[in-house]
């Protein structure tokens, strides 16, 4: 949670190693890492695949589907060969693939679990979307099976190389706002009937699981500590059958150490521009489009000096390109990932802390 200038300026720099020793330096030069995508959906064939294209570092070079004509056409476009498709029955195959470096899960939340142990147990590394697992018992498991296995364990936390989000957490850390006194943040969006996200069996929650997930993390890393005290509120406005298993409703409020306090939004129920605020004793800081995949644009109000109005060009799919290309480099370096297991695991803490 602590990040220093150097390591804020390498993130800034699109498709820039970090503090890459030599040795890994020659092998992102001379290969790139073969991923192997698990769970043909919106955030890997929109996303995350297509970001690949654009990678120095990470290609694809497996896919795992339940839908073979997919696969196929998947297949097709990123030029996996045919004997690099497997379904769910066969994907302990890839044990034996030297094709796959590591997988990138991208099934719902009550699968990220399993997929990622039996990963690590076929020694390949992971990175899996967020949210992390379905429960805080499961995200440890993956974190022990990980470590255990010895692999890397990066979870999906695209905003961690987000520019606006990198300039915020920079001014903060310099001392440019002055001391955090709250943060509000919120997002959301109206949600279709049917979605798989409505099933908490495989949701494991509602908005929380999905995008509220985003505000928590950043009030902690904009803050660079851990709450200390919570409470949350759940409702259920819109009772038209789509909220049977799941709240539709969360708000929920957080004091840390320092004695900042956070309140933040979210919901299925209504479109909600996503965005943070932040209050500090010399300044008032606001990203607009915080959590959207482009759009962002931070703007500052400083006491004693000129305002802040940055407006960012970074485009989809810019930070997943980084993402991949972050897991590939500290994978041939031997580095720890930024958002690791563990960080996983404490998001997955403190939501299990606002449902209570």
């Amino acid at each position: 949670m602590n990040w220093t200038r150097r390591q804020f300026n390498g993130m800034a720099a699109l498709g820039a190693a970090t503090g890459l020793a030599a040795g890994a330096r020659a092998q992102l030069s001379t290969r790139k890492l073969g991923y192997c995508i698990v769970g043909l959906g919106r955030i890997s064939m929109q996303h995350f695949m297509p970001a690949t294209k654009m990678s120095q570092n990470a290609r694809v070079t497996a896919i795992v589907s339940g839908h073979r004509d997919k696969a196929e056409r998947m297949a097709a476009e990123y030029g996996v060969p045919a004997r690099n498709i497997y379904s769910y029955d066969n994907y302990n195959g890839i044990a034996g693939n030297p094709d796959i470096d590591a997988v990138y899960i991208a099934l719902p939340n009550s699968m990220h679990a399993e997929y990622t142990i039996r990963a690590a147990q076929a020694g390949k590394h992971v990175l899996c979307e967020k949210p992390m697992a379905s429960t805080a018992a499961d995200a440890q498991a993956m974190d022990d099976a990980c470590r255990k296995a010895n692999r890397k364990l990066m979870v999906g936390y695209r905003c961690h190389f987000e520019p606006a989000h990198l300039r915020a957490i920079q001014l903060i850390r310099d001392g440019k706002l002055g001391k955090i006194e709250a943060i509000d943040s919120a997002f959301g969006y109206n949600i279709a009937p049917g979605e798989w996200r409505l099933n908490k069996a495989m949701a494991g929650g509602g908005p929380l699981m999905d995008v509220g997930i985003y505000s928590l993390n950043a009030c902690r890393r904009l803050t660079g500590e851990e709450p200390v005290d919570i409470k949350g509120y759940s409702a259920v406005v819109d009772q038209d059958g789509r909220f049977r298993e799941v709240e539709e409703n969360v708000s929920w409020s957080m004091k840390f150490p320092s004695g900042a306090v956070a309140s933040c939004s979210t919901t299925y129920g209504a479109n909600m521009t996503s965005y943070f605020r932040v209050l500090a004793s010399k300044a008032e800081l606001y990203v607009e489009q915080a959590f959207a995949y482009e759009g962002q644009h931070l703007m500052a109000v400083m006491d004693g000096g000129p305002p802040i109005n940055e407006p960012s060009s970074f485009r989809d799919p810019g930070c997943f390109v980084r993402e991949a290309d972050h897991f590939a480099e500290c994978i041939f370096s031997n580095r720890e990932p930024g958002p690791n297991g563990t960080e996983g695991l404490r998001d997955m803490r403190l939501i299990a802390a606002i449902y209570k």
